[in-house]
């Protein structure tokens, strides 16, 4: 019988009504161009859609443009619960959502857990947000595809790129980072180091961001270092944070999408 890790924040981070949840994300998706050529990967963020979805939109809405080529999705953000050292996958068939359910790409997952910085970990994956909250918008921005996830913690951005390295593949592979920016800081002194970290992006710095700076920021080196080996090219597509969209201006937390051709 195969194991499907229920939703966990739904009700919470997103809508946990099927109905509206596809209403809201349709709604963030429609406000952005969809690009001719789909990005090979992007990095969204993973707050509550109130506060980060219509930033993470304008990175889904290029993804939109690849539904017929892409099938698959490598997804990694930061544990926020259960620590560990290196990148935790799971031994579940698929992930819930209120859209219906993700299937785990198996022989992917089997394919990594040759590598010794991976693990079969699913405490690591059962609460945690960061990935959960982006695939309602990969349900309605891709047509079919199946999850290679990744929880990482604790490890190297050259832990991370040869893991990436592993399941790179073709126009078919999107690869998703999850991370938010600086948390907890003053509006002003927020724009201020979202906008280094930008910059550290843009100029592809896998030395560039600390865990200050992005809370996912292991994986976004590690992509970073992937993606110069592979000749790709970041750009931002929006960069603000809760100040801008749903929250106070005193304690904010930053959010940017960015995507890589």
């Amino acid at each position: 019988m195969t194991t499907i890790r229920a939703p966990a924040v739904a009700g919470s981070f997103y809508p946990g009504d099927g109905s509206h949840l596809r209403e809201m994300v349709r709604r963030m998706l429609a406000e952005h161009p969809s690009g001719n050529k789909p990005p090979k990967a992007i990095i969204v963020p993973h707050a509550g859609y109130i506060y980060s979805g219509p930033v993470a939109a304008s990175a889904y809405a290029q993804v939109a443009g690849g539904r017929d080529i892409i099938h698959r999705v490598v997804l990694l953000g930061p544990s926020h619960r259960v620590p560990f050292h290196g990148l935790a996958t799971t031994g579940v068939g698929g992930f819930a959502t209120p859209l219906g359910i993700v299937t785990v790409d198996k022989p992917a997952v089997q394919l990594l857990t040759t590598l010794p910085q991976l693990q079969i970990l699913d405490q690591a994956h059962a609460w945690e947000h960061s990935l959960e909250v982006q695939l309602p918008f990969l349900q309605l921005a891709l047509d079919h595809f199946t999850l290679v996830p990744l929880v990482v913690s604790g490890t190297s951005a050259q832990a991370v790129s040869e893991v990436l390295s592993l399941v790179w593949g073709g126009p078919e592979t999107l690869i998703v980072v999850s991370s938010d920016l600086s948390h907890y800081h003053d509006y002003t002194t927020a724009l201020a180091m979202d906008r280094a970290t930008s910059e550290a992006i843009n100029a592809m710095r896998s030395d560039g961001i600390d865990a200050d700076h992005a809370c996912g920021s292991e994986a976004v080196n590690g992509l970073l270092r992937a993606a110069q080996q592979h000749g790709l090219r970041a750009e931002t597509l929006d960069l603000r944070n809760s100040g801008d969209t749903a929250g106070p201006r005193d304690r904010v937390v930053g959010y940017g999408a960015y995507a890589f051709h």
